[in-house]
C-alpha cells in the first residue's frame, strides 16, 4: 500500500502541463448550485438562494446566525461550497426568521431569491453544480490543446477522484484518520474525527481509481500480449477488456450505478452492460470502505482487495458506501479570446464531484 496522503493519481491523458495561468478567485472561478427539486411554495421553512464572494459555507452560516439569531443547527444546506470563488447556494431557515432577513447585511453576501418549502435542506439535496472557469495567458497553441482535451472529456468522461480539499494542506488527513481508527489519536471535536476518517476512505478510493485508470490506459496503448505481461489477468478477462470501445474499461464483477443517480447493482451480462456504459446510462462505482457496501465479484473484487484489504477490519464498524467512479461534464462549452489571451469554459457536474479534479486533468 502506498504511503497515505502521498499517492499520486494517474492522469487519463499524457499531454505535458499546459503553460496557462489559473488563479482560483472570484474573477476566474464561479459555482452555481443546481437544486435537486422545485421548492414547494409552502411549509415551515424559508429557502434562500445566496450569492457569496470568497466566503466558505461555514463562514456564511456564522454570519447568518450572528445577524438574525438563528442557531447554526437550525440552518440547512445541501453542500459545502468553495471559499475562493464567486458561488451561489441554497440554505434553509425556519420560516419564523423571514422578517429578520433584512438584517443580513454583508458586503460579500447577496440574497438572490426567497422560496417557501416543506423540508429543511440536508446534505445531498442537490442535483449538482454548474461551474465557470477562466484561464489566462493562453497562447493559440495551448488553446488548441485545451479544445482537444475538452472534446475528449466531453465524449469519454473522466475519473471522479476526490479533490485535494479532502486531504489537507500537509496531505496528512488520511494518515490522521488511520491513526484515529487504530486508537493512536483522538480529537475532542467529533466532526473533525469523522472528517479525517472520511479522508482515509477518500484516499483509498483515489488509490483504487488510479489503478483502474492505469489498467484502462495500458489497454488503450498496448496489445493483448503486452498487457498480459503487465497484469497477468486471465485470457477471458483480457478478451473482454479489449472488446470494449470505451476508454475506461469495465471489469468482470464490477458494481454499477444508474447514472447519474440510482441504486448500485451487479450484472453478469457483460455485453449488455458494456452497451449501457457507452450510452452513459450507467457508471462504475468504487468503494468507500465499510461493512455494508455492496461488494464486487471476480476480477473487480481482486482489484478492490489489492487496495482495501488492509483496511477492511478497522472499518468494520462503519457502514461504507459506493461512489460513482466515472463521470461526464454536462453542458460543456468553451471559448477562446486571442485578443486578451483568455480561455473560458463552463460545465455542470453531478453532486460530490470536484471541478478542481477536472482542472488538474486538463492542465496537469
Amino acid at each position: 500500500m502506498q504511503d497515505l496522503g502521498t499517492s499520486k493519481r494517474n492522469f487519463i491523458l499524457n499531454h505535458s502541463p499546459l503553460n496557462v495561468v489559473f488563479n482560483k478567485n472570484s474573477d476566474n472561478f464561479a459555482v452555481k448550485e443546481i437544486p435537486l427539486y422545485e421548492f414547494s411554495g409552502d411549509g415551515e421553512h424559508l429557502i434562500l438562494n445566496i450569492q457569496k464572494k470568497d466566503i466558505s459555507t461555514n463562514e456564511l452560516l456564522e454570519i447568518i446566525s450572528s445577524s438574525i439569531g438563528v442557531k447554526i443547527k437550525e440552518i440547512g444546506y445541501a453542500g459545502l461550497k468553495d471559499k475562493l470563488g464567486f458561488t451561489s447556494q441554497f440554505i434553509s431557515l425556519p420560516f419564523k426568521f423571514k422578517s429578520d432577513i433584512g438584517k443580513i447585511n454583508h458586503p460579500k453576501i447577496k440574497i438572490l431569491n426567497e422560496f417557501r418549502h416543506k423540508n429543511k435542506l440536508k446534505i445531498g439535496h442537490l442535483k449538482g453544480n454548474h461551474f465557470f472557469i477562466k484561464f489566462k495567458k493562453v497562447n493559440s497553441a495551448d488553446a488548441s490543446k485545451l479544445i482537444n482535451i475538452l472534446e475528449f472529456f466531453k465524449t469519454n468522461g473522466f475519473a471522479n477522484y476526490f479533490g485535494y480539499q479532502r486531504f489537507g494542506r500537509d496531505k496528512n488527513n488520511a494518515k490522521l484518520g488511520e491513526d484515529i481508527l487504530n486508537k493512536k489519536l483522538l480529537f475532542r471535536n467529533k466532526k473533525l474525527n469523522k472528517f479525517l476518517i472520511n479522508a482515509l476512505q477518500s484516499e483509498l478510493f483515489n488509490a483504487w481509481l488510479s489503478k483502474r485508470v492505469e489498467i484502462s490506459k495500458i489497454a488503450n496503448s498496448f496489445n493483448k500480449k503486452e498487457f498480459k505481461e503487465i497484469f497477468k489477468f486471465d485470457k477471458k478477462d483480457i478478451d473482454f477488456i479489449y472488446s470494449q470501445e470505451n476508454f475506461f474499461k469495465i471489469l468482470d464483477g464490477d458494481v454499477f450505478n444508474h447514472y447519474p443517480f440510482g441504486k448500485n447493482f451487479l450484472s453478469d451480462d457483460l455485453i449488455e452492460i458494456s452497451k449501457r456504459f457507452i450510452d452513459k446510462n450507467i457508471s462504475i462505482t468504487g468503494l468507500l470502505v465499510g461493512k455494508k457496501a455492496l461488494k464486487p465479484k471476480y476480477l473487480a473484487k481482486d482489484i478492490e482487495d489489492e487496495i482495501f484489504s488492509d483496511f477492511y477490519e478497522i472499518f468494520n464498524r462503519f457502514d461504507g458506501q459506493r461512489r460513482i467512479a466515472w463521470i461526464y461534464p454536462d453542458e460543456l462549452s468553451f471559448k477562446y479570446n486571442p485578443l486578451n489571451a483568455q480561455f473560458s469554459l463552463s460545465f455542470s457536474l453531478i453532486k460530490g464531484a470536484y471541478a478542481t479534479t477536472l482542472i488538474e486533468e486538463i492542465l496537469h
